[in-house]
């Protein structure tokens, strides 16, 4: 590895020559595949899963083929990862009156989707995983929690152990919402299959995509029944086909319309059919640059995973002492031609002002308005080791598309800055 500490910020020889590519893992490997089975429905004149000219199906065969992969009897192909967790949470019967814990470091929509169940978030702290800490969450708990929303975030697992260890001994409901880190395992078992309901999101970010869609997941084929009633609008059309004994007709209710269409179902049939080729790519590539780092620069904090081998590899964690070294460390990154980035502004998601005071857009602040003996209050130090973390820990994308030359130019990048930065050189 290159000794010289001299920075591309300051006129030294970047790390690479030329950019790495976009954070798209799944987009950047679409091709002819995607294009034929989006062609496929459209030229069948059938674009809607149910019915058409000449119904593909492409949706319901996406639905075998996660199931089939993941190991479980029931999945719902759906529009996106925010309906999924809806759908999810509505499945379990999640609504006004309701607590539901949320980790401190998640995208808003996990959030969002409480509230737009009429229930209310409560955050909960991380550890140095960067996701929601066990202890963190038995704290959160009281009578008026309903569930729990876990979040393996960019690519590491839950320690889910402990996280349903304490949801069994409080007897409350565990969503996965595995939208960042499709294919990601917890000592051998799929997140999104270890809970009671998991969900996926395939937008442009994730890890497989069509630029939007999502799945939901359980064992439970009641809470199935009502996750497809919920997501089409009241109906369960194809009860023979999920091989479901279905609820007597009085016990329907009204629902959304958050169904897939066949040509996202279509695209994602052949992007599921590439996961296990991407995450092969992406293990190794992190594999490679963590050795590589932990090998030059032993003090070096990288983001500890509670499950190394189910890593998905997508991202590289580094923690570094504070904010301003993180975005010392970022800039120079950049110039080296090597992503690097912080999440969510590099602050919990809770201080975002919509959440943070508590704004909807309904009537009388609801559902916050609902009257708890124990009053929901958001407020800044609630979640300490989130407000630390989050803004010092920066994130490197890794590429599903990277040969073994680009890990070493991303490690060599990384040591410069270390180096420079931490050392006070630069």
């Amino acid at each position: 590895m290159n000794k010289t500490i001299k920075l591309a910020l300051h006129g030294g020889v970047p790390a690479r020559s030329r950019p790495l590519p976009p954070n798209f893992p799944g987009a950047v490997v679409m091709g002819t595949e995607e294009i034929e089975a989006a062609k496929r429905v459209i030229e069948a004149q059938s674009p809607f899963r149910y019915y058409g000219a000449q119904p593909q199906y492409a949706v319901r065969q996406l639905e075998q083929q996660i199931a089939g992969t993941i190991g479980v009897p029931y999945v719902l192909g759906i529009s996106s990862g925010t309906a999924a967790l809806i759908a999810a949470l509505r499945a379990i019967s999640i609504g006004y009156g309701d607590k539901v814990i949320v980790p401190a470091n998640t995208f808003v929509a996990t959030a969002g989707a409480v509230i737009c169940c009429n229930a209310v978030p409560v955050f909960a702290d991380i550890d140095d995983t960067l996701n929601i800490s066990p202890e963190a969450l038995e704290h959160a708990i009281d009578d008026e929690v309903k569930a729990v929303i876990v979040v393996p975030i960019l690519g590491v697992p839950c320690d889910m152990d402990p996280i349903m260890e304490v949801a069994r001994r409080y007897n409350i409901r565990v969503i996965e919402d595995v939208a960042q880190s499709c294919g990601v395992t917890y000592k051998g078992s799929y997140q999104g299959t270890i809970g009671d309901m998991g969900t996926f999101s395939f937008q442009m970010n994730k890890i497989i995509t069509a630029g939007e869609g999502g799945a939901v997941m359980t064992r439970n084929a009641a809470w199935f029944e009502r996750a497809v009633r919920y997501h089409d609008q009241g109906a369960f059309r194809e009860k023979q086909w999920y091989g479901i004994d279905s609820i007597d007709e009085e016990s329907e209710f009204a629902g959304q319309n958050y169904r897939m269409s066949d040509i996202i179902g279509g695209i994602m049939l052949e992007q599921w059919n590439k996961l296990q080729g991407l995450i092969v790519n992406m293990r190794r590539t992190h594999h490679d640059i963590r050795q590589m780092l932990t090998n030059q620069l032993p003090e070096l904090q990288l983001r500890r995973s509670p499950d190394e081998a189910g890593d998905l590899g997508s991202n590289l964690g580094i923690i570094l002492p504070d904010s301003v070294v993180a975005n010392r460390f970022i800039e120079a990154l950049h110039a080296e031609n090597i992503q690097g980035h912080v999440l969510y502004r590099g602050q919990p998601i809770y201080k975002l002002p919509r959440i943070f005071e508590q704004r909807t857009v309904e009537k009388d602040n609801f559902p916050f308005n609902y009257p708890f003996r124990n009053p929901v209050r958001y407020r800044d130090g609630m979640c300490p080791n989130a407000e630390s973390l989050i803004p010092r820990t920066v994130f490197v994308p890794i590429s599903p598309i990277l040969k073994p030359i680009d890990g070493e130019e991303i490690a060599e990048g990384i040591y410069k800055v270390f180096r420079a930065i931490c050392s006070g050189n630069a």
